[in-house]
C-alpha cells in the first residue's frame, strides 16, 4: 500500500504541495487527475523517492522511503513520463540490467522476460538497438521493465504516451490485472477517459492541493451532478 502523510513541496514561492494526505490499498487503482502544475508529477517524483519533501512522508507497505529507500524501492515499480534508458542496449540486454539491480534469479528473471515481452509484442524488437525503437515500443519496454520484478506497488505517470490504440488496451488490462493480483497501483494521466474506464478511485489535484478523493460516483454525489461525465465534473472543479 502507499501511505501520504502532509506532503509538502516548495519551488520558491510556488507551493507544488500542500500538505497532501492519502491512503491508497493494496488491489486498487487509484488515478491522480489534475491540470498542468496542480503537483501530479511532483507527487510521484516524492512518493518514489526522487526528490526530498520539505515536511511530510510516504510509506510504501509500511516502509518509509526516506529512511529505508532500498528496501522500499525494492517493492516498487515505476514507470515516468518519459524514460530513460541506456540506449546502446538491446531490449533483452536493459531487461537483464534491471534483473541484475534487483538481484532476480537469472531463470526466472529469463522467464518473466520472455512473458513480458509476449504480452507487450516486444519480441520483434530484441535485435535492434533501444535507440532505434520507436517511442510506443520504448513505453511498452519501460512497463515491462518495471514489471520484470513483481513490485507490490506500481506506479506510472501517463501510461498511454505514444501508444497505439492496440497496445493501450493491453496496457489497461495489465494495470487491470496487476490491481486484481493484490498491487497497488497509481496512475497519473491527463486522460479523463482513462480514468474513468479503469480507476476504483480517483484524486483531484490543483494547485498543490487535494480537492477531491473517491469513486466517480461519491465525485457525482459530491458535486450534485448525477449523469455527467468526469471530464465535465472536472473541468467545472479546476476552472
Amino acid at each position: 500500500m502507499i501511505e501520504i502523510e502532509n506532503l509538502t513541496m516548495n519551488y520558491g514561492a510556488l507551493k507544488a504541495l500542500d500538505g497532501l494526505s492519502l491512503n491508497i490499498q493494496p488491489g486498487e487503482l487509484f488515478a491522480f487527475l489534475g491540470p498542468n502544475g496542480a503537483g501530479k508529477t511532483t507527487a510521484i517524483k516524492l512518493l518514489t523517492g526522487l526528490m526530498k519533501p520539505m515536511k511530510g512522508e510516504v510509506k510504501l507497505c509500511g516502509i518509509d522511503i526516506q529512511k529505508e529507500p532500498l528496501k522500499a524501492k525494492a517493492l516498487l515499480g515505476y514507470v515516468p513520463d518519459v524514460a530513460v534508458f541506456y540506449e546502446k542496449l538491446t531490449a533483452p540486454e536493459f531487461m537483464h540490467f534491471i534483473a541484475d539491480l534487483f538481484l532476480m534469479d537469472v531463470r526466472h528473471a529469463a522467464m518473466r522476460t520472455n512473458e513480458l515481452f509476449t504480452q507487450f509484442n516486444l519480441h520483434e524488437h530484441c535485435g535492434q538497438r533501444i535507440e532505434n525503437l520507436s517511442h510506443g515500443t520504448r513505453q511498452r519496454l519501460a512497463i515491462a521493465s518495471a514489471l520484470l520484478h513483481e513490485p507490490k506497488v506500481f506506479v506510472i505517470d501517463e501510461p498511454m504516451v505514444g501508444l497505439d490504440p492496440i497496445h493501450a488496451r493491453v496496457v489497461k488490462e495489465e494495470l487491470k490485472r496487476q490491481s486484481q493480483a493484490g498491487a497497488t497501483v497509481l496512475m497519473s494521466t491527463h486522460l479523463l477517459n482513462i480514468a474513468e474506464e479503469l480507476a476504483d478511485r480517483i484524486g483531484i489535484l490543483h494547485r498543490g492541493k487535494l480537492l477531491f478523493v473517491g469513486t466517480l460516483q461519491e465525485l457525482r454525489a459530491a458535486q450534485e451532478k448525477q449523469g455527467l461525465k468526469l471530464e465535465e465534473i472536472f473541468l467545472e472543479m479546476v476552472s
